[in-house]
């Protein structure tokens, strides 16, 4: 899974996720033909990012070369059950990645239309966004 190497600070301030602001950057195909747009605003933790790859990967085989455009860098902290409260912040858990509407969250190439599209399906059912799939030529 991703993990940041190294971290300025190990535990961040909660930030609100709104789903009125729409993304700024990583908004168009960048690298190759076809890509994966994120419709929602959500938190993608580092373990469904993983899980999608590992989806599109075993369906392109060795075909195909697959861009991941995000990176889960913020940490999420979670106290133990049953803690009283107080005693301070919790561990670092796991890492997420805050993702507005229209950000492009995975890019595929060296693949037909078709086998790009039934990849970015299956990568879909893994996130907890509503996606689109994209092409260069369409879009």
């Amino acid at each position: 899974m991703m993990i940041p190497r190294k971290v300025k600070h190990r535990k961040w301030h909660n930030k609100p996720l709104t789903g009125s602001q729409v993304a700024g950057r990583k908004t168009t195909i960048a690298f190759c033909e076809y890509a994966l747009k994120s419709l929602e605003a959500s938190r993608i933790t580092a373990r469904q990012l993983e899980a999608a790859r590992r989806a599109m990967t075993r369906f392109v085989q060795r075909g195909g070369k697959i861009w991941i455009r995000i990176f889960p860098q913020r940490p999420v902290t979670l106290k133990g059950g049953e803690i009283r409260m107080g005693g301070g912040k919790g561990a670092v858990d796991h890492y997420v990645a805050h993702i507005k509407p229209g950000t492009i969250l995975f890019e595929i190439d060296g693949v037909t239309e078709e086998q790009a599209r039934e990849a970015m399906r299956l990568a879909a059912h893994k996130l907890p966004v509503k996606t689109k799939f994209l092409s260069k030529h369409t879009s």
